[in-house]
């Protein structure tokens, strides 16, 4: 039987909760970088992952 699409959650998969090391440890192994390049790249530049996937791709570049 398939899943029921109307019950969905409230989760904003756009954003990287940054107090959850999950999460930054996620966003670290993604991009490339350490999690404490990732926690600072949250810190300076916000929780919208997107963006933090484009500054760390920059800083992977270097």
């Amino acid at each position: 039987m398939a899943d029921d699409k109307t019950k969905t959650d409230n989760r904003d998969r756009s954003q990287v909760a940054g107090d959850e090391d999950y999460e930054v440890r996620h966003l670290a192994e993604e991009a490339g970088i350490t999690p404490d390049q990732a926690r600072t790249l949250i810190k300076r530049h916000g929780t919208d992952r997107k963006v933090l996937n484009e500054i760390a791709e920059s800083i992977k570049a270097l």
